[in-house]
């Protein structure tokens, strides 16, 4: 179990985070306010992990103005399916272990 465990990305350990990648991952771009409002997030809670998720390079970020409003989007990157699909992996094999 220890080596299970050991494979599953700490950055996944916070369900704000693997709520996020879940959202992202059946959706092209989500905007910041949007993720805010479907995850029931303070925004520096939501900047905190979207930004945690950008250093590990899980997300990309897109920041542009809408009008002259500015717009902050996010989307998976491949490096970020893979880790979150490996993540989800693993935690199936726990779920089987007896």
């Amino acid at each position: 179990m220890k080596n299970i465990i050991n494979e599953m990305d700490k950055a996944f350990d916070s369900r704000v985070r693997i709520a996020i990648m879940s959202i992202l991952l059946s959706h092209d771009w989500v905007d910041f306010n949007t993720l805010k409002k479907q995850l029931g997030v303070t925004d520096g809670n939501l900047a905190s992990h979207t930004a945690s998720l950008e250093r590990k390079k899980f997300i990309e970020v897109k920041k542009q103005f809408i009008g002259k409003r500015p717009n902050t989007s996010y989307r998976v990157t491949l490096t970020g399916k893979d880790a979150f699909a490996q993540y989800v992996k693993s935690l199936k094999r726990l779920l089987n272990i007896k």
